[in-house]
């Protein structure tokens, strides 16, 4: 059986990873110039979000933390300081310190005070924070007085009002001109409340999920100076009292600036788990022990004690009042039952001398006026709320494994079509019918879980936010990270295992792409580096850009340091692309010293591994003196992907169908030869590369003619094509990914294979990796540099 505590825990961690996000996004509109109140409240109310749920699990080191961070925030809030670029960054810093407490307190991991602290000292210093001193008062307990011996001949009830009640009032002719005394009558009038006034009854379930009311009004307080009263007149009689059932409520007075919303904040995560009313301190005050507080007592089979159900005579008086110093301590303490279970008084129905005169002090129920119509509607209108969108955390584990329960059903469906295309079923038959709308169902299926699956990159952006923060620290630099492209939606999978690489360029840009503020000014350039990261989709896969605007690639320094590692001969012919792709050799660096950042020969090459792990490519351009950009090209998704199945020497290939443009057969006027096995496709005025797919994976030996063959047209990236010659095409369909690499490694120009309906295993082409393989760019990596295309 699974604890439920832990399950609510986990849910709050996922919570605190959504808030961490929210707060980076309302700082980097403050750092873009933002001032309006939403956003400032956007941050303040994450911190606040996240110190409350920490408190509710007694995560003392996050709470004391996000405390201090929320008080820094209050002040941007009220006006009373303004954020300058310094303070933004300790924001930001303080930021990455929440969230690996956060993460900390996920893993029962402790974050060292030197770690916490000086940001804590920055932050009480810039913002003019004063430390807070929790007092150590003494709690008195609450205690439940059962005395009944009221004396009511002490209370005068008569006022002597200077004269006979019966005499008749004077004219008011008779009472003269008024005089005016000069004083602003308004002033004598009383105040109307500023606050709220918060009605708590917890249910069963609030305690059993861990949460306290006491953390509650710990929250309620942060906000202003509060008053309780605990509401104990459903409490039964002791011998018979359920330890399980929770009998208590509360009355908090909650004398507060701030609005309705930071008081319903507080309660944010015992929504659901208790009933809860706040209304304007202002507002008509209604008797605030709710019809269902007796509700729990009843399910005990009790009645509450005679003397507790005497009405109170003022609110006061109403239930235990609490002073709100004393919230630091035990809410109750223990009931001193030996002296209780003595007392007479318990068993004792009330005598006809005290319930006669208690009974004339309360005042009979006034009838409520019902609303008309129109009032009711208002009503309604105004106190719906409004409904946001419907939400469902779900582990991943579980997507992961309907992912493959879809791979499966897309393998079973091509067996399916197989075997009906074996039998010869007429197309028009019902079973050629019903296999149509189940070849449908199974595409809608697939598509459906592909988009759970699929997540916009935005957090892992956003973490890369502080890579160039820490790294641009390091090095002494000035960075700006700008990020296009945050909602573009990618597989979880391959976000999680981005995560490395990016890491590792958006460190290789800060220290090494970019120039150091003197030498920017230097040449003409603002001393404030930038880093751009972007991403979009372009044909049919997910294209991921790191750019920068450094002084590019040194090749004749590159150049010089693959001689002096031995990885190219001195006499070696390379190209511009050839020397740039020398970075992705293992071990390669060009820093001459060892820092935190660079120069242990340990990085592009782990990076390249990493992306063709996802069946990705990466590309390099560079620009001397204007910067350079990694682009990473990754597919859509690693489940499941429409192919074009063709036949290559009675071999079967699927070729990514959003990779073709085209196809057509070649005429002898489509082909032009530049040598013995060397020729291009005329293709509407332009030339393409054509590349026989049987020699190339070495099925065959090269053709002395293609004409008749049916060549498909690939689209590259960089707007570049390539014609690639297949025996015949045989169909189009759905296949599933399985990858190669943990049994075989990487194979050049595969990206993956498959299981077709007939059961026989079939490559999946990487049709790009192909291209350049053929054209040169990319050589064995046991022999000349691994240069990518």
């Amino acid at each position: 059986m699974s604890d439920p505590m832990a399950e609510i825990r986990a849910s709050f961690f996922v919570e605190c990873e959504e808030l961490l996000e929210s707060l980076n996004d309302g700082l980097q509109m403050m750092d873009d110039g933002a001032t309006d109140s939403e956003t400032i409240n956007v941050v303040f109310r994450a911190v606040h979000s996240i110190k409350g749920g920490a408190g509710a699990f007694g995560l003392d080191d996050l709470v004391r933390f996000a405390h201090q961070f929320e008080t820094a925030m209050d002040e941007v809030r009220a006006g009373r300081f303004t954020p300058g670029p310094d303070a933004i960054r300790l924001f930001y810093a303080c930021t990455d310190i929440l969230g690996d407490l956060v993460r900390a307190a996920r893993d029962g991991e402790v974050i060292s005070d030197d770690i916490t602290g000086p940001a804590l000292e920055t932050l009480t210093r810039l913002v003019g924070i004063q430390e807070e001193v929790e007092e150590e008062i003494e709690f008195t307990p609450a205690t439940l007085s059962l005395d009944l011996d009221l004396d009511f001949d002490a209370l005068d009830l008569s006022a002597d009002l200077g004269g006979d009640m019966t005499d008749p009032l004077p004219e008011l002719s008779d009472l003269g001109p008024l005089e005016d005394t000069g004083t602003d009558t308004s002033s004598s009038l009383p105040t109307p409340a500023k606050g709220f006034r918060v009605f708590l009854k917890p249910e069963n379930a609030l305690y059993a999920s861990g949460n306290e009311p006491l953390y509650l009004f710990r929250a309620l307080r942060d906000l202003g100076d509060i008053s309780i009263s605990c509401h104990t007149d459903a409490l039964p009689a002791i011998g018979i009292m359920d330890p399980e059932v929770g009998y208590l409520s509360w009355t908090i007075e909650v004398h507060t600036d701030e609005p309705e919303t930071a008081v319903v904040d507080v309660f944010e995560f015992v929504d659901g788990l208790c009933q809860l009313s706040i209304t304007p301190l202002d507002a008509p005050l209604a008797h605030t022990v709710s019809d269902d507080t007796q509700s729990d007592a009843d399910q005990a089979d009790t009645a509450p004690h005679p003397e507790m159900m005497r009405e109170p005579q003022s609110q006061a008086s109403d239930g235990l009042s609490v002073e709100t110093e004393s919230l630091d301590a035990p809410l109750l303490a223990p009931l001193d039952m030996p002296a209780m279970a003595n007392d007479p008084l318990i068993d004792a129905a009330p005598t006809p001398e005290v319930a006669a005169p208690v009974a004339a002090m309360i005042a009979p129920a006034t009838p409520a006026v019902p609303l008309d119509e129109d009032a009711q509607d208002e009503r309604k209108t105004l106190s719906a709320p409004t409904q946001p969108r419907a939400t469902v955390r779900v582990d991943l584990e579980r997507i992961d494994r309907l992912v493959n329960l879809v791979g499966e059903l897309v393998i079973n469906q091509a067996m399916l079509s197989q075997s009906v295309a074996e039998a010869h079923i007429p197309p028009n038959s019902p079973v050629s019918s019903g296999l149509e709308e189940f070849l449908q169902l199974t595409r809608d299926i697939q598509e459906s879980v592909m988009m759970i699956r699929a997540q916009p990159i935005k957090s892992l952006f956003q973490r890369m936010g502080r890579i160039v923060r820490e790294s641009s620290a390091s090095v002494g630099k000035e960075v700006r990270l700008t990020t296009i492209g945050e909602n573009t939606e990618v597989d979880k999978t391959v976000i999680e295992r981005l995560a490395d690489p990016l890491t590792h360029m958006i460190r290789n840009a800060v220290d090494h792409g970019l120039e150091t503020p003197k030498t920017r000014t230097e040449n003409g350039k603002s001393a404030i580096g930038h880093v751009t990261l972007s991403a979009q989709h372009r044909s049919g896969r997910i294209v991921i850009e790191v750019s920068d605007d450094g002084a590019g690639i040194n090749r004749e320094r590159v150049r010089a340091k693959a001689i002096e590692n031995g990885l190219i001969l001195p006499d070696a012919q390379l190209s511009d692309s050839d020397i740039d792709n020398l970075l992705f050799m293992p071990g390669f660096s060009t820093a001459s010293e060892i820092s935190n950042l660079s120069g242990r020969g340990v990085g592009m090459d782990v990076v390249k591994s990493a992306i063709q792990g996802l069946g990705g490519r990466i590309a390099i351009t560079s620009v001397e003196g204007k910067g350079t950009t990694f682009s990473i090209s990754l597919p859509l998704t690693l489940a499941v992907l429409d192919g074009m199945v063709v036949r290559v020497e009675n071999e079967t290939i699927v070729v990514p169908l959003n990779a073709i443009l085209e196809t057509l057969t070649l005429t002898d006027d489509d082909l032009e030869s530049l040598g013995p096995q060397s020729h291009v496709v005329q293709i509407r005025g332009g030339f393409v590369p054509l590349l026989d797919l049987g020699a190339e994976l070495g099925y065959r030996a090269p053709e002395p003619s293609y004409v008749g063959r049916v060549v498909l047209l690939i689209g590259q990236e960089g707007g570049n094509r390539a014609a690639l010659a297949v025996d015949a095409i045989e169909d189009q369909r759905q296949v599933v990914i399985k990858g190669l690499e943990g049994s075989y490694g990487r194979i050049p120009g595969i990206a993956a294979a498959t299981i077709l309906g007939d059961g026989q295993i079939a490559l999946i082409l990487d049709p790009g990796d192909l291209v350049a393989q053929a054209s040169g760019r990319t050589k064995s990596s046991t022999q000349t540099p691994a240069l990518v295309g």
